[in-house]
């Protein structure tokens, strides 16, 4: 059984129930309960509450959506957002929030002391999120590098941007700015924005300063 951070769990041979707060090792899983408690346990010893798995990780078709009008279509609004588990704080989520009206075609790979390891790759709906990837909060310092890659498609007579790449180290100071509320997961969290705008340039301006 494939566990990640954030599934919620049920002890085999105990009346208990949790979230998957840590991963110990390839057998071993740290459950937090109610009472944020959280018990070494064997992966082997839990299963999994399915009615847990959120909505946002369900399969995505390839198809594309009804092209939105022309004159409708959004074509920026694309972010990294982080928020808490919604039964433990201990645990963060990574999304990918598409505000725009292209599908995005997206991957994430993690990098950490030069080992690799492909976290995510599927496409993301118009107006919709993913979830990339997931991690425990006390343990900032030791995340690793995320490298994300977006291509844009639309079924519209729009013109794709160009292809999307952000590689970061995510680091506590990142976090030190109030939480906004992010409509698409109805929570608030932390938003990056991947497709920032390129800086307006006043040609006025440019041309004083080199008189």
């Amino acid at each position: 059984m494939n566990l990640n951070l954030g599934d919620f769990v049920r002890f085999v041979d105990e009346n208990i129930e949790g979230t998957i707060t840590r991963i110990i090792d390839k057998d071993t899983i740290g459950v937090t309960d109610a009472n944020d408690f959280e018990i070494p346990v064997l992966a082997s010893k839990v299963t999994l509450v399915h009615g847990d798995i959120p909505e946002d990780n369900a399969v995505v078709s390839n198809r594309q959506q009804v092209a939105a009008p022309v004159a409708e279509f959004k074509k920026e609004g694309v972010y990294l957002a982080l928020v808490a588990d919604q039964h433990s704080a201990v645990v963060a989520h990574f999304h990918l929030v598409n505000e725009t009206s292209f599908q995005l075609l997206a991957s994430m790979t993690t990098e950490k002391g030069g080992n690799y390891k492909g976290e995510f790759a599927a496409a993301i709906p118009a107006n919709s999120t993913k979830r990339v990837y997931s991690a425990n909060m006390g343990n900032i310092q030791l995340w690793p590098k995320f490298k994300i890659e977006v291509l844009f498609s639309t079924a519209a007579n729009v013109e794709p941007p160009a292809a999307l790449v952000y590689e970061e180290n995510i680091k506590g100071k990142d976090l030190s700015v109030a939480k906004v509320e992010i409509a698409l997961l109805k929570q608030k969290g932390w938003l990056i924005r991947l497709d920032e705008p390129a800086p307006v340039l006043d040609m006025q301006k440019l041309k004083e300063r080199f008189q």
